[in-house]
This record gives structure tokens, C-alpha cells and sequence, in this order.
């Protein structure tokens, strides 16, 4: 959650510059990527099932891989 306020926070700061269309596509696919990495995030914290687990950390290093693909770090 904290990673998507700074994000957001940032990309504030660039609107003064004025995004180009495809700087906006990929701020919008980092936005929607990390919403869903959050989701993944809390899902394994209260996940029990040790298969769920394993599928559920697999999306997650998906989620990350392309993250980082669109130039991501993580903190």
C-alpha cells in the first residue's frame, strides 16, 4: 500500500511535466500491478494451505517480474 502512495505521490510530481501517452500506459499498468501484488501480498500473510501458498507466491513473482519489466524497484 505504501509502495502505491509513493507512486502516485511521484507521479504527481511528473504531471507538471506532462506525461506522454505511453508514460501514462505504463504508470496505469504499474498502478493496476500493485494493487494486485498488495492483494497477493495479504492473501500469503493469512493463507494456510501450503498449495494455495506455492501458487500464491508463484503469482507474486510473476506480478513482480513485470513490475520490474516496466521499471519497478522494490523498496
Amino acid at each position: 500500500m505504501q509502495e502505491q502512495i509513493a507512486a502516485a505521490q511521484a507521479r504527481h510530481g511528473q504531471s507538471i511535466a506532462r506525461l506522454t501517452p505511453e508514460q501514462m500506459e505504463v504508470a496505469r499498468k504499474c498502478d493496476a500491478l500493485l494493487l494486485h501484488r498488495t492483494r497477493v501480498l495479504h492473501d500469503l500473510e493469512n493463507c494456510t494451505d501450503e498449495r494455495y501458498r506455492k501458487t500464491l507466491a508463484e503469482g507474486l513473482a510473476y506480478l513482480e517480474s513485470a513490475l520490474t519489466d516496466l521499471g519497478w524497484t522494490a523498496s
